[in-house]
């Protein structure tokens, strides 16, 4: 008769090395080896034989599949909030271009520049005079 103890399943995955599974799998585990104890006290150890490594196989898999689940969920959070500083990054870019246009509404200039990184640059360039040789660009 089969005599395994499920406290923590330790399994053996396709490169070799040992793994614990997750909580959750090892009680559906633990559930369906009692199972199949009972099958085979009441038929024979024949009935599950060949039954208990697909279902072992199934198990390892969901496990797997869990763990990159986990690890998805872990990743999108930290898209979340990556998200989150975007937003609030542009935000605060939109609030500084609109009080550089209202200053230089104010003022002689007109119309604000493209991006605002080029807003310290800008009002220089308005004020230089014309380059002496314009083929040179």
């Amino acid at each position: 008769m089969m005599d395994l103890q499920i406290d923590e399943v330790v399994y053996q995955d396709d490169y070799g090395s040992g793994s614990v599974m997750s909580e959750r799998v090892s009680g559906m585990a633990n559930s369906i080896y009692r199972e199949f104890e009972r099958l085979i006290r009441s038929y024979d150890e024949e009935v599950v034989k060949e039954l208990m490594p697909l279902v072992v196989n199934v198990l390892e898999n969901l496990d797997a599949v869990l763990t990159e689940n986990q690890e998805h969920e872990v990743e999108l959070e930290l898209l979340k909030e990556d998200n989150e500083q975007l937003i609030t990054q542009y935000e605060r870019e939109k609030a500084l271009r609109k009080q550089a246009e209202e200053v230089s509404e104010g003022g002689r200039l007109r119309g604000p520049p493209a991006h605002s990184s080029c807003l310290s640059v800008w009002p220089m360039l308005m004020f230089q005079p014309p380059h002496p040789n314009p083929s040179a660009f």
